[in-house]
């Protein structure tokens, strides 16, 4: 268990709550991927830590979190359910939010101690917002709205006059929710619905920008990106923009099933031999070698992660932004620590032998999750490319660092 005790004492007591929700998870997971949901007594408990607060601004009673923290809690949920973890990211990465808010609309959002905001990605260009008196009429149907279950906010990203890009919130009550649309492979329990929303009036106090769009942002370090003529709290954590969140939450998720994965796999090995032959896995070189491997594949994965984290921490503590150069580290090790996840819960897979494909086992389930995170955006060959194309002096040509 990695040392924490060189972080404040709310960071390393989020970090212990999030460990110790770590079993009660593992035992929820299969009732969690049947019912496409987390679960009433599993919203309870991460509601009773502030799991969905971990970004929220202090001043609506969040831990304002450093990143390597939230990476660090992330993993520890996951070792128990990917869903859970994976809401958790992105519920997380919703309420940063609250930062752009006017102080009303934030406390109206966020207020409650049990509020979540969730929001999903365009489904094409007709996601459209036209100014209207007092504010913005929204039409749209965006997909993949992870944790919008549990949410009574929902959030839509609009593009506006001139083609930028903003962000309503509204009222979970004031969508079409399509229920029946998460049938997928892995990741079940999130159920990432579709909804959609036809000429909805938007209170102009209820849109935000959340990120700055149209610019280079390679040659923007001197120009004020244009989140930051909304952006009303000062706190470190909110110079990051939300992409860094989902860019480390997501990668603390894949980190977090392979952690897992090993481990359940190291106690099957230390207790199975496998049919036809007299040699136990813990026996096998070959079974010792693939450990060895997947052990420094994860070790080496989170450290990188970790560092990038802090030193991105500390540029924007001293400078008010990270450097393009640190965010590309990021956007790499983040892509990067989920390829290498995936490497190691296949092998877990394939090594356990015929254990791993019954249900009453987390081997399965948890290859379906880690396939179905590996398939999402921020696991992209694109990211590579981009980091690659930086580092050879190019323009890299992606929006996602």
């Amino acid at each position: 268990m990695p040392d924490c005790g060189n972080l404040n004492p709310g960071d390393r007591n989020l970090i212990a709550q999030a460990r110790e929700l770590t079993p009660l998870l593992d035992a929820a997971a299969p009732r969690i991927e049947a019912a496409h949901a987390l679960t009433p007594d599993v919203l309870d408990a991460l509601h009773a830590a502030k799991m969905f607060r971990m970004l929220l601004p202090r001043s609506l009673d969040g831990a304002e979190l450093e990143l390597a923290s939230f990476f660090e809690a992330v993993c520890a949920l996951a070792e128990g359910d990917a869903s859970t973890a994976w809401c958790v990211v992105q519920n997380n990465g919703c309420a940063m939010s609250a930062a752009y808010l006017a102080p009303q609309a934030a406390q109206e959002v966020f207020g409650d101690p049990r509020a979540v905001l969730a929001w999903g990605y365009q489904a094409g260009p007709q996601c459209r917002a036209e100014p209207v008196k007092g504010g913005w009429k929204a039409n749209g149907t965006w997909n993949f709205g992870s944790g919008s279950r549990h949410s009574e906010w929902l959030g839509g990203h609009c593009v506006v006059e001139g083609g930028a890009e903003r962000t309503m919130l509204f009222p979970r009550a004031s969508a079409a929710i399509k229920g029946d649309s998460w049938n997928v492979v892995g990741l079940r329990g999130t159920g990432s619905d579709s909804y959609s929303v036809k000429d909805l009036f938007v209170p102009a106090g209820y849109s935000l920008v959340p990120r700055a769009t149209g610019r280079d942002q390679q040659q923007a370090a001197d120009a004020p990106p244009e989140i930051e003529t909304e952006r009303r709290e000062q706190g470190t954590l909110y110079r990051h923009a939300p992409m860094n969140v989902y860019q480390s939450g997501f990668a603390a998720v894949a980190l977090g099933i392979a952690r897992a994965t090993l481990d359940a796999f190291i106690a099957l090995a230390t207790k199975k031999t496998p049919a036809g032959t007299t040699l136990a896995l813990r026996d096998s070189h070959w079974i010792q070698t693939r450990i060895a491997l997947s052990e420094a594949r994860l070790a080496s994965c989170r450290a990188w992660l970790l560092q990038i984290l802090r030193a991105m921490w500390d540029e924007c503590t001293d400078s008010g932004r990270a450097s393009f150069e640190q965010r590309v580290a990021l956007r790499l090790a983040a892509t990067y620590a989920i390829h290498e996840a995936r490497e190691v819960v296949e092998a877990s897979y394939t090594d356990a032998g015929a254990t791993a494909i019954f249900e009453a086992n987390s081997f399965e389930r948890r290859l379906r999750d880690m396939h179905a995170v590996s398939q999402q955006l921020q696991a992209g060959a694109m990211h590579l490319q981009s980091a690659g194309q930086y580092y050879l002096g190019l323009k890299p040509s992606n929006r996602f660092i």
